[in-house]
C-alpha cells in the first residue's frame, strides 16, 4: 500500500525546515532547494504543498507566531485568572519576559523573528502577521498593567496606553539588543532592566 501522508502535518514539517535554515543562515538563504533539503524532501514534494515560495515562507512565519502565541497565552491565562489577582505584579515580570530571549528557545524565536519583521518592510505577504504580532504585543502589555492597577500594585491615574507602548518598545529594543549583544545583554541584565522599569511604574509603598 502506499504510504498515507497528512498534508497539514507535511507542511508543518517543512515549514519547521525554513525556520532552521533561516535561524543559521537567514530569511535570504530560504529557498526551495535548501528547504527541500533540510526537510529530506524532493523539490518537487516542497511544490506540491506550497504553491510558490511566497507562500512557504508566509506559512512559516505563521507557524513562528502560532508558536510564540501559544506559549504567552499559557502565561496570561494563569496571571489573568481571578484568583491571581494578588500575585499579579510579580506576574507581570514574568510575562513580559516571555517576549525576552532568555533561554535557547526563546533565543531562537527572537533571531527568526527579527529575520521575519525586517523582511516584511520590502515583502507584502509578511506585513499582516509582523504587525499583529506587535498588536498584540502591546494590547498584551496594556492588559498587563490594567490588571497590576486593579490589583493596587501600580497608581490609579497611570496611563496605561502610553506605557503600554513605552514597555512594548523596550522590549522589542531588549530584544534586538540582545540578539546581536548575547554576552552583554545577558538574561539576567534583562531581567534586571525589565524589574527596574516596572518599579517606576509601581505605586509608592
Amino acid at each position: 500500500m502506499p504510504k498515507i501522508v497528512d498534508p497539514g502535518a507535511r507542511r508543518r514539517a517543512v515549514a519547521e525546515a525554513v525556520l532552521r535554515v533561516v535561524g543559521r543562515r537567514g530569511l535570504e538563504a530560504a529557498s526551495l532547494r535548501n528547504v527541500a533539503e533540510e526537510a529530506g524532501l524532493a523539490i518537487g514534494s516542497v511544490r506540491h504543498y506550497f504553491g510558490d515560495h511566497d507562500e512557504l515562507v508566509i506559512f512559516a512565519m505563521e507557524e513562528l507566531t502560532g508558536r510564540i502565541e501559544r506559549r504567552v497565552r499559557a502565561r496570561v491565562d494563569r496571571l489573568l485568572d481571578p484568583s491571581a489577582a494578588a500575585e499579579r505584579g510579580a506576574g507581570a515580570e514574568e510575562l513580559l519576559a516571555e517576549f525576552l530571549p532568555l533561554d535557547p528557545e526563546r533565543h531562537e524565536e527572537a533571531v527568526l523573528w527579527i529575520a521575519f519583521a525586517t523582511a516584511a518592510r520590502t515583502r507584502p505577504g509578511l506585513l499582516p502577521h509582523a504587525l499583529a504580532l506587535q498588536d498584540g504585543l502591546r494590547t498584551l502589555v496594556a492588559r498587563v498593567l490594567s490588571g497590576a492597577r486593579e490589583a493596587g500594585a501600580l497608581p490609579d491615574d497611570l496611563d496605561t496606553g502610553a506605557e503600554s507602548l513605552r514597555l512594548a518598545a523596550l522590549l522589542d529594543g531588549l530584544t534586538f539588543q540582545a540578539v546581536l549583544q548575547p554576552a552583554t545583554l545577558t538574561p539576567d541584565v534583562l531581567r534586571q532592566t525589565i524589574r527596574r522599569h516596572l518599579d517606576t511604574l509601581r505605586r509608592p509603598g
